[in-house]
């Protein structure tokens, strides 16, 4: 399946609708912040990564933190060698491999349940969707640190640094343009600091449903920003 992902370019319409049939977390957990990421966010960050930077297709792919394997299973599909998804949860590893095994992609991607410093290897990209550091301050540090140990190009998201009204209400207008933004200054100076370099920022919307007793609304958007990251 994979290697006929290869031979022609898959449309982010066609991604959506296989990301689409990835089961989410049965039970998520609050503290670990675990809120599946949306298709039309985690189609945007694969097609970007494989068709805009051609760093997914043939290549080895890690995801720090997988859940229940949606960008994993995301490049595995687009064509990637061979992906790792880690997640610190195992019932996020059991719906992931299950998910493999409904989408044929059993044999591309392997599953690890533990806590990502106990990884070690070397892979091409990594692909990530860190916790945002709401109910743990900061909490992004750790994968990205980690990221930037692992490989050698790193797609993060983050949420934006600010309420930017202005720039949400462009992303909402333009749903499909995802400009390019100045990145969080303390992400950037974390970043240098473990001997990685921004290459660019692009920003979107994110929208997360009412999961948990203390949401108030019925969904939350917000922006999040994807990094895009080499190790130097």
């Amino acid at each position: 399946m994979g290697k006929v992902m290869q031979r022609r370019l898959v449309r982010k319409l066609e991604l959506e609708t296989f990301l689409s049939h990835i089961d989410s977390h049965p039970f998520p957990k609050p503290n670990l912040e675990q809120y599946t990421i949306p298709t039309d966010v985690a189609a945007t960050m694969l097609h970007m990564a494989a068709y805009t930077y051609d760093d997914v297709i043939d290549k080895t792919i890690l995801d720090l933190g997988c859940g229940t394997g949606r960008l994993a299973l995301g490049a595995a599909f687009l064509g990637a060698r061979h992906v790792v998804g880690i997640d610190v949860d195992r019932d996020a590893t059991k719906v992931a491999f299950e998910n493999s095994v409904k989408t044929g992609l059993k044999e591309k991607v392997q599953w690890i349940t533990g806590d990502i410093d106990a990884l070690q290897g070397s892979f091409d990209t990594v692909l990530q969707n860190p916790p945002f550091g709401i109910q743990k301050r900061r909490a992004d540090r750790k994968f990205v640190r980690k990221a930037l140990e692992s490989a050698k190009v790193i797609y993060s998201l983050h949420r934006h640094p600010e309420r930017d009204r202005i720039l949400l209400k462009k992303l909402k207008t333009q749903r499909a343009h995802i400009p390019l933004v100045t990145p969080s200054p303390f992400l950037e100076k974390f970043v240098e600091d473990h001997r990685g370099k921004i290459r660019a920022v692009h920003s979107m919307i994110m929208t997360v449903p009412h999961m948990f007793s203390f949401h108030c609304k019925k969904r939350h958007e917000f922006i999040v920003d994807l990094f895009v990251i080499e190790k130097k």
